[in-house]
């Protein structure tokens, strides 16, 4: 191999490197969290967040009630904290980082995001030792009806 094939080997290689970096970054995910100034597992929530490559901005809400109806998130599917990304969708509760990643690579159609409604022991940001709670996270629609997205039966399908 010559110097010229090698220097255009690696040259190719750099620009291919950069092109995924960037194309990782241009879809890199950050979340507004709208959290009650008291809510403590709402960042801990954003940790576990965080160390999936989501990041968030926390910011304290007085009139949460308010905002989720603003947001269309029905009673019946509200948690403690709302999320909402960029272009807009929303997550509320302790949505698993995979769920909403996999939500963002294709929001289905007339959908506003994904919910996990209460509080389930286990989630993410609501670890308690080894206990654990199977829940769903459900996806919300535009017209206030709600459907499940995913079925969480043990912590590794978080």
């Amino acid at each position: 191999m010559t110097n010229k094939t090698i220097l255009s080997a690696l040259f190719a290689s750099s620009v291919a490197l950069a092109s995924g970096l960037t194309a990782l970054y241009a879809h890199a995910t950050e979340l507004t969290v709208f959290k009650s100034p008291s809510c403590g597992c709402c960042s801990e929530w954003a940790e576990r967040l965080a160390d999936q490559g989501i990041h968030s901005r926390m910011e304290d809400y007085e009139d949460l009630a308010g905002l989720k109806k603003t947001l269309g998130i029905g009673t019946d599917v509200r948690s403690c904290h709302t999320a909402v990304s960029d272009d807009g969708f929303v997550f509320e509760g302790h949505v698993p980082a995979r769920y909403i990643e996999q939500y963002l690579a294709a929001p289905p159609a007339d959908s506003i995001g994904l919910s996990v409604p209460a509080m389930p022991v286990g989630s993410p940001g609501m670890e308690m030792g080894k206990r654990f709670m199977p829940y769903q996270v459900l996806l919300l629609n535009k017209d206030g009806s709600h459907s499940v997205f995913a079925e969480v039966n043990s912590p590794a399908d978080q």
